[in-house]
């Protein structure tokens, strides 16, 4: 992911900062603006919310940041390597028994043609369409020959959708069906561009455009770097504003707000743009300052000590308690 349309002092600076990472995005955190705690958008209409009944959703943290430290293990997991190949069979192994569609295919990049696998996993539900929830598992190429894991930067998301199969699995759901998405391929190969990086999820957004599948998606929720201890999810102005409030309105249900939306990201570019692009109402969970003005991201400092376990139970409760309250709006917002 990347963010956009910063001035060009400070883009030259975030660079300066990253050095070998600004593949990726085109700036480092601090440099974003700061927005009110809560919904920044004041003008845009507000949703209409169902009242707050049910018991709150929870997810075994435990368990999730044990995923996160089992996928870690399997060291630097870039593209094409036989470490990714352990992480997907890893992925797989957990969702055996699931209804899982491999989508598979090579692409084109700078560096050569590359296979990638995309990985959905459909738990069922009563109504008529889905709510899709992702994650990239892959690490960055251009860091292949470091020691960078990426215990946050897709080791933490991807570990937090195998505990939420693990919430979905053998329920009944009186709602949309949820579907669980690890898309490969998302990092550049070398330097990030429309037409390098986001290799799998393109390709997904692409394949149900044509088949008839996108039009039935009612919100696209990504998780990208939300495993940081000290947690705290960015408002995403690239993001369905009525769909963050939504996200914002579950997390204060459960008491976590202080951890959502404190300050704005302009035009981050990450893993839900090719639905965003295809009118699909998306919101991106990320926290996007890992570390002091984000000095662990896509370096070898992304490890398994900087993350909690509590911050994978307060993103998952919360996605988990977006899901809640989108099956219960009729109808929701317009796309």
């Amino acid at each position: 992911m990347r963010i956009v349309s910063l001035p060009i002092i400070l883009l030259s600076f975030a660079l300066g900062l990253v050095g070998c990472d600004h593949d990726k995005k085109a700036s480092a955190a601090g440099t974003s603006t700061p927005a009110p705690s809560g919904p920044a958008d004041t003008t845009a209409p507000k949703p209409s919310l169902p009242p707050d009944t049910g018991p709150p959703p929870a997810i075994d943290s435990t368990r999730a940041f044990q995923y996160v430290k089992e996928i870690v293990a399997n060291g630097p997991r870039p593209i094409g390597s036989a470490n990714h190949r352990k992480v997907e069979d890893y992925i797989l192994a957990h969702l055996k028994g699931d209804d899982v569609e491999n989508d598979v295919f090579t692409t084109d990049t700078p560096e050569g043609k590359f296979p990638v696998h995309n990985i959905v996993a459909k738990f069922p539900g009563s109504k008529d369409g889905m709510i899709v929830i992702a994650s990239h598992y892959d690490t960055n190429y251009p860091l292949r020959g470091t020691t960078y894991v990426g215990a946050n930067d897709g080791g933490s998301s991807s570990a937090l959708l195998l505990e939420l199969a693990n919430q979905l699995r053998g329920k009944k759901r009186d709602g949309y069906s949820v579907w669980l998405v690890w898309d490969d391929a998302e990092e550049a190969m070398k330097t990030w561009s429309d037409a390098d990086s986001l290799y799998g999820i393109r390709h997904l957004a692409e394949k149900w455009g044509a088949d008839g599948t996108l039009k039935k998606i009612k919100a696209f929720l990504l998780a990208d770097m939300i495993g940081d201890a000290e947690l705290n999810i960015d408002r995403d102005t690239n993001s369905t504003p009525w769909l963050e409030d939504v996200v914002y309105e579950a997390a204060t249900r459960l008491g976590y707000q202080s951890h959502f939306f404190a300050r704005t990201v302009p035009g981050m570019e990450d893993d839900h743009i090719p639905f965003v692009k295809r009118g699909v109402p998306s919101a991106d969970l990320i926290d996007f300052d890992y570390g002091y003005d984000n000095v662990f991201w896509h370096t070898p400092q992304d490890t398994v000590d900087k993350l909690s376990p509590k911050s994978l139970e307060i993103v998952g409760s919360t996605m988990l308690e977006t899901v809640a309250i989108l099956n219960k709006m009729d109808p929701l917002p317009p796309k």
